[in-house]
C-alpha cells in the first residue's frame, strides 16, 4: 500500500513528518534510485526508500517509552547550544525515538518516547485534548493571596490571541505563602501552565507532569526510564 513519504520516515524513526518534508526538498530521499519529490508516495513493502543512500527497513515492532524528566533537559533531539537532551538519559537505548509533546527545561515529569509516528501525531494534534496532569506549587504575590488560587487558576484566559480551554485546578495544600495544587490541561501552548500562573500574579516553585490521561509517572525514579505497558500503549492507540 503506498503513503506519503513524509509518513514513511517518521515511522521509521528517521525524523518527524515535518523534518521529512525537508529532507525531501533537500534531495536527500530516493525512491528505486530517482530523486523523490514533496508529495510523493511510495510503497514499502515494494519500493527501495533510501535517506541519504541508507536504505529504509520498516521496524519490526515500534519502541514505547515513559521518561521521568528532570529539570535541566530539554526535549528537543538537537541543541546547537550544547545544552542536555532528554535522549541522553536513555542509555542502552540504540533505537532513534523522539518525546512525543514538550516539556519545557524547568518542568520535571512524565514525558513519552517512541519510534511510532503515527501515534505521536495523533496524541500531539489538536483534536485529540488529552488532560494532562501537573502537581504545581506557587509562590503568593506580594500581600498574599486574596483569593482562593484554585479559583483563580481555572478561569479562562487568552494566550496568543486565542481563548484557552480553563484549567481544572484542585488545591492540595496552602499557607499564607505558597500553594500546592494539581493542575489539569488539554491543550499544550507553549508554557502553558507557567503564563497561565504569570498572568495571576504567582510565581511557579515547580512544576510536575504525573500524568497523560489514564498514564500515570507513579513510582518512577527521576531520570529513569521504562517501556509503556501494553495495557499503557492500547490505550493511547485508542485516544
Amino acid at each position: 500500500m503506498k503513503e506519503r513519504l513524509q509518513k514513511i520516515l517518521s515511522e521509521a524513526g528517521v525524523c518527524s513528518r515535518r523534518t521529512a518534508e525537508v529532507y525531501i526538498a533537500a534531495g536527500r530521499v530516493t525512491v528505486n534510485g530517482a530523486v523523490a519529490s514533496l508529495g510523493q508516495s511510495a510503497d514499502w513493502d515494494r519500493d527501495r526508500i533510501a535517506v541519504d543512500g541508507r536504505v529504509l527497513g520498516r521496524p519490526a515492532e515500534h519502541l514505547y517509552l515513559m521518561l521521568n524528566k528532570p529539570r535541566g533537559y530539554i526535549t528537543t533531539l538537537s541543541d546547537e547550544r550544547g545544552r542536555a537532551i532528554v535522549t541522553d538519559l536513555l542509555h542502552g537505548v540504540e533505537r532513534r525515538v523522539f518525546p512525543v509533546g514538550r516539556l519545557d527545561r524547568n518542568t520535571e515529569g512524565l514525558l513519552i518516547l517512541t519510534d511510532d509516528g503515527a501515534l505521536a501525531q495523533r496524541l500531539t494534534h489538536p483534536s485529540h485534548e488529552v488532560y494532562k496532569q501537573y502537581l504545581l506549587v506557587i509562590r503568593a504575590p506580594e500581600g498574599g493571596f486574596s483569593e482562593p488560587p484554585e479559583q483563580q487558576l481555572a478561569r479562562p484566559i487568552v494566550l496568543d490571541g486565542r481563548p484557552v480551554v480553563p484549567a481544572r485546578c484542585r488545591l492540595l495544600s496552602q499557607n499564607a505563602e505558597k500553594a500546592r495544587l494539581s493542575v489539569s490541561i488539554r491543550e499544550g501552548r507553549n508554557r502553558h501552565i507557567r503564563r497561565l500562573c504569570e498572568a495571576c500574579g504567582y510565581t511557579v516553585i515547580s512544576l510536575k507532569r504525573v500524568a497523560v490521561g489514564d498514564v500515570k509517572l507513579g513510582d518512577l525514579p527521576l531520570g529513569k526510564y521504562r517501556a509503556l505497558t501494553p495495557g499503557e500503549i492500547r490505550y493511547l492507540k485508542s485516544l
